[in-house]
């Protein structure tokens, strides 16, 4: 393939995780209570531009966690053209994430040529050249199929999203403020539990150009586990042992793949742990590196808290 021929694209962010709630009231306060963290709703988002005409605006909140923007869903709220586009949840789970992407379009070709099936917005079949657009608008926007990648992963372009804290001018990743109840220094890592990590990795590596930068067992979980740097973050791919905590939430969504958890770096456990038992959430794990969260009190998400990001990880400055 000649330099002409090469697709030219770079994922330059992650976008934001995804995470459907039965209540976002709860939710704000919640990450309010146990991450020190406001969150802001997405009908701010009116204030510098209208809604396309149709689109809710009062389905999701986003609070920013360091270098991460957190979104939060009710499925229920999410209806576009009468239809809602996502099922309900009667309790609160991970759901998936996507990235800014320079060169959309040469992204969308590359993983149709690799056979990867992709929708549009409101679930429409993308079979053209080009990638479909939002509702009502010009932007290019996509998903995969979780048939297809093992979860929905999303792609749109840069945009001007006021609700984005890591879009400000010069922003880099803060350090520790002492009075972050939980001392987060930035993500470690997101979790997606599969059992065809090759799928994944066909989309990950293959397609969007990410590197593995560590195999190996995730004992505190019980699984075997391949990490994959992209953009600005770590991935997880993790095959759960059956009978695990891990295999369990897995299984709930086969044959599709999983999205559990998110890990972050932190520089004390025992700041974690306290602050988290202040506030009625229950530590599942403890190790001498690793706190894992209950996800019965911390919003069906097992939180982990790591003083140590993952080998090989390049954002690791030590």
């Amino acid at each position: 393939m000649s330099d002409a021929d090469t697709p030219q694209f770079s994922l330059t962010r992650l976008y934001h995780p995804s995470h459907h709630v039965t209540d976002l009231d709860v939710a704000q306060v919640w990450f309010e209570r146990v991450f020190g963290r406001p969150s802001r709703p997405i009908a701010e988002m009116t204030k510098t531009a209208p809604a396309s005409e149709g689109y809710p605006t009062d389905y999701s909140t986003f609070t920013p966690i360091s270098d991460v923007l957190f979104d939060t869903i009710d499925p229920k709220r999410y209806v576009l053209d009468g239809v809602q586009q996502y099922a309900s949840v009667d309790r609160p789970h991970l759901k998936g994430f996507g990235w800014y992407v320079e060169g959309i379009v040469d992204v969308y070709r590359r993983l149709r040529d690799l056979g990867i099936s992709m929708v549009g917005q409101r679930g429409e079949v993308a079979a053209g050249e080009d990638p479909p657009l939002a509702p009502g608008s010009p932007m290019p926007i996509f998903f995969t199929v979780p048939g297809s990648a093992g979860l929905r992963y999303e792609f749109l372009p840069q945009i001007p999203f006021p609700l984005d804290h890591r879009l400000a001018p010069g922003w880099e990743v803060p350090p520790v403020s002492e009075d972050d109840p939980l001392g987060i220094e930035r993500c470690s890592h997101h979790t997606v539990l599969t059992d065809r990590p090759e799928r994944a990795l066909r989309v990950m590596v293959d397609g969007l150009g990410g590197t593995v930068i560590h195999q190996g067992r995730n004992e505190v979980l019980g699984a075997s586990s391949t990490y994959v740097h992209l953009a600005d973050a770590v991935f997880e791919y993790a095959v759960p042992d059956a009978g695990t905590a891990a295999y369990a939430d897995w299984a709930g969504a086969a044959p599709d793949d999983t999205y559990h958890a998110i890990t972050w770096k932190v520089v004390d456990l025992d700041r974690v742990e306290r602050h988290l038992k202040e506030q009625g959430v229950g530590v599942a794990v403890r190790t001498g590196e690793v706190i894992v969260t209950d996800p019965a009190s911390s919003l069906g998400i097992p939180w982990g808290f790591s003083t140590v990001l993952t080998p090989g990880d390049p954002r690791d400055a030590g």
